[in-house]
């Protein structure tokens, strides 16, 4: 009698034909309407997985897999995961999976046009001409910040913090100042003209700062009141890694009370809600969790997690290699255990 196949779970709509190709290795269960669940949702859909695809909108962590003894992986769609509980994944022996650098780009392009919207009011001049104000007009009327020519300070240089550099060193001839954990390589620096700074000092000096860092217990509310404290006031903040590492009612007071010119938020805290206090103001640029959101993108980012899910549950090509694990280490070593302790 034949093997039963695997089953994995598809947790929302994604792209029909490339979601297709888990079928000739899996049972697939997938969401046939955008769905929001709840914690036991969750929970009931993993309890007879072996792997799911899910996006960033599916929080799981020890109490959604505390029934699921059949799941061996979980392949994210997105290159963040603190929608997953690694600590807790890797203690049930799951694999983790992600999807970096097929975003890289697309998020960078998301970042810098936030950063110019932000800097030159493009979206209070669009409701301001749409308002009919346009006869109000004065020669001091919307005045914005230059870009060109600029400092420009990146909190985190991964792989989306040096394309934002690329496109401010190399497209608008600005210095370039960055803030990491470790500085990148002198000739990495070199070739994005950029300058490691103390993250104080990268407060203090940058005249448009954008937030590419990872989000952690570490990086929780990293900018504070005290950190836009030491920003210009006539500085710009674009954050477009995760929402949780700005303290936006901090922001909000002050850009209300100028001690900020202008921000741009791809990203926020409670998403999909957003604070009354940022949506009150004119001088904040708001999208909703659209970094990636090219056709391109998307595409490439589903067929990844497809090709992770494939190989993380031993079937496929690279069977047992899956591209872009999160905690293979972590998930060897409980493996390794379990097997000591027969």
């Amino acid at each position: 009698m034949a093997e039963p196949r695997p089953r994995v779970w598809v947790s929302q709509p994604l792209f029909d034909d490339i979601v297709a190709r888990l079928a000739a290795h899996f049972e697939v269960r997938a969401a046939s309407a955008v769905a929001a669940y709840a914690p036991a949702d969750i929970a009931r859909a993993l309890a007879d997985a072996d792997g799911a695809l899910v996006t960033l909108n599916e929080r799981i962590g020890a109490d959604e897999i505390a029934g699921a003894s059949r799941l061996r992986a979980i392949a994210n769609v997105g290159v963040g995961y603190n929608n997953l509980d690694i600590d807790a994944l890797s203690a049930a022996g799951v694999l983790a999976t992600n999807t970096p650098d097929v975003l890289t780009e697309t998020t960078a392009d998301l970042g810098f046009a936030l950063l110019m919207a932000a800097a030159r009011r493009i979206g209070e001049s669009e409701r301001w001409l749409r308002a009919g104000r346009w006869r109000q007009w004065s020669f001091s009327t919307l005045l914005g910040a230059d870009i060109h020519g600029s400092t420009l300070g990146i909190l985190g240089m991964g792989r989306i913090g040096q394309a934002i550099a690329r496109r401010g060193a190399h497209g608008f001839g600005m210095r370039v100042v960055y803030h990491n954990r470790r500085p990148l390589p002198g000739e990495a620096e070199a070739a994005l003209g950029a300058t490691w700074l103390e993250f104080e000092r990268l407060l203090a000096e940058a005249d448009h700062l954008v937030l590419v860092l990872p989000y952690s217990a570490a990086t929780h509310h990293i900018v504070d009141a005290a950190a836009l404290a030491r920003m210009k006031p006539t500085a710009t903040l674009v954050n477009i890694a995760r929402g949780g590492i700005v303290d936006e009612l901090a922001l909000a007071e002050a850009l209300a009370a100028g001690r900020l010119a202008a921000a741009g938020l791809d990203v926020f805290e409670g998403e999909p809600a957003v604070r009354p206090e940022l949506l009150a103001l004119d001088n904040v640029v708001l999208t909703p969790h659209i970094g990636s959101a090219s056709l391109a993108t998307r595409r490439a980012m589903v067929a990844l997690a497809v090709d992770n899910l494939i190989a993380a549950l031993g079937a496929g090509p690279h069977a047992g290699r899956p591209p872009s694990p999160v905690n293979a280490d972590a998930v060897a070593e409980t493996l390794g255990t379990r097997d000591r302790k027969r």
